[in-house]
């Protein structure tokens, strides 16, 4: 199974759930998702405000069920302007807020096993990084209906073997989960280096994090 990417030849559907999405059959995508303790409350309320006042300066209603897609819709550099909260948030990410239980080894081995479980046969699984208090990794050959149950799955089932192992209960991952459609191979390599360089990027140590990188 080979990954592809973005056609603007080719058809898009787009779906609209908590978010509205760009998809195409068999498409990749960039996903990320966090431990529900992973970004401080004021932090993420300061961050919801920026972001929203940002929309609001261009003439998007933040409360509108389509605001992603008028924000694909605005000029390339618009875009980019638009990204920094994304990156903002991945930063924060990386300051470990949160227990972190997932720097254990025998914990982080449970998303990568679930990750790994229906590779070949759901899905073809891109490069991933298990990090204390999120997860970040590529998958393909799934339509985006398809990825998001994918996606509902792993959190189900490695939420519930954690909290057993941690003897809790209650929630364990926030419920939310952003992914990005992959558009082109080059934005593919980019996402592969930034998974690679995000232990790095956190002062993670040997031990604290899982990564896995794809063989050709």
């Amino acid at each position: 199974m080979a990954f592809q990417f973005f056609n603007p030849a080719e058809k898009v559907t787009i779906t609209r759930g908590h978010l509205p999405h760009w998809d195409q059959q068999g498409a990749t995508y960039f996903i990320t998702w966090r431990t529900a303790d992973s970004i401080p409350k004021e932090v993420w309320v300061k961050w919801r405000a920026d972001r929203d006042a940002w929309l609001a300066k261009h003439e998007i209603d933040p409360a509108a069920k389509d605001w992603r897609k008028q924000v694909e819709e605005l000029a390339d550099d618009e875009r980019q302007d638009f990204r920094r909260f994304a990156k903002a948030l991945e930063d924060e990410l990386d300051e470990g807020h949160g227990q972190c239980v997932l720097r254990r080894a025998d914990l982080a081995e449970i998303v990568s096993g679930a990750l790994r479980f229906f590779d070949g046969e759901r899905y073809e699984l891109g490069d991933y990084v298990v990090m204390p208090n999120h997860v970040h990794l590529l998958v393909g050959g799934m339509a985006r209906n398809a990825m998001l149950k994918q996606v509902e799955s792993w959190k189900k089932w490695t939420a519930t073997k954690i909290n057993a192992a941690l003897g809790k209960t209650g929630r364990f991952w926030q419920d939310e989960s952003f992914d990005h459609l992959v558009r082109s191979e080059a934005s593919f390599v980019k996402f592969r280096q930034y998974i690679e360089e995000n232990p790095r990027k956190a002062k993670l140590r040997a031990g604290e994090f899982v990564w896995w990188k794809r063989e050709a």
